[in-house]
């Protein structure tokens, strides 16, 4: 992790609905002074178990939210793309992470106080409606992945995964920016039983592969696999 004191909100190409609201808003902008901070690929960002001390905002690049299992046998519950808020499930309640994220490319992340998010949240309606969408998206997201997870077989789960990772790069064809061992775990599936499943898709037509490109080729098979489970 680095952090930068040359990029700040006023340069910043995307910007964020605090930073709009407080331009809206009678708050001092000039009190708004994010920490910008950039992670290379497999930084990590936040940690589970420690102490949240910042709300997080996504400026570029992607990152993973996963869960911390036993024996290094994670789950990533979903993936991170801006604009996006990170760890917010943990910005009013729990004192820690319940969760990892790291990064999978380089990435950069504005760390804010939590005071004004709280302010804001209380203060300004049009905030508390933005964060309100952003908490439902991402309870959202955990509510299909419990799902996924206790009905569908490792095949469906597998066919969940790419059309997932299709419809975040909005495309048929992409790099999957991720080891097979973190695709499988998408699903919650091993590495081995990933690489296998991947192979019979790409004999059976639905898919191709080259290193880490993919390609669906037969979506309407592809779907009713994840469907069915």
């Amino acid at each position: 992790m680095k952090f930068s004191k040359k990029k700040t909100c006023l340069t910043c190409m995307l910007k964020c609905d605090m930073y709009l609201t407080l331009c809206h808003s009678e708050s001092i902008i000039s009190e708004f002074n994010p920490i910008h901070a950039h992670f290379k690929k497999n930084d990590i960002i936040c940690k589970q178990g420690t102490e949240v001390t910042h709300a997080l905002f996504l400026v570029s690049g992607s990152a993973k939210l996963y869960i911390e299992g036993l024996n290094n046998r994670n789950i990533i519950l979903y993936i991170l793309k801006p604009p996006a808020y990170i760890g917010l499930l943990s910005f009013f309640e729990s004192p820690s992470y319940s969760y990892s994220v790291k990064a999978l490319e380089e990435t950069d992340v504005c760390f804010i106080e939590l005071d004004i998010v709280k302010n804001l949240y209380i203060k300004n309606h049009e905030f508390l409606l933005n964060l309100n969408k952003a908490f439902g998206k991402s309870v959202s997201n955990i509510m299909k992945k419990i799902i996924s997870l206790n009905q569908k077989q490792i095949r469906g789960r597998i066919a969940e995964n790419i059309i997932y990772l299709s419809e975040l790069n909005k495309s048929l064809s992409f790099n999957i920016g991720m080891s097979r061992k973190e695709f499988g775990e998408l699903g919650a599936i091993s590495e081995e039983n990933t690489v296998r499943l991947l192979t019979e898709f790409s004999k059976e037509g639905i898919i191709s592969t080259k290193g880490r490109m993919l390609e669906i080729i037969d979506k309407p098979l592809l779907k009713k696999i994840s469907e069915v489970g």
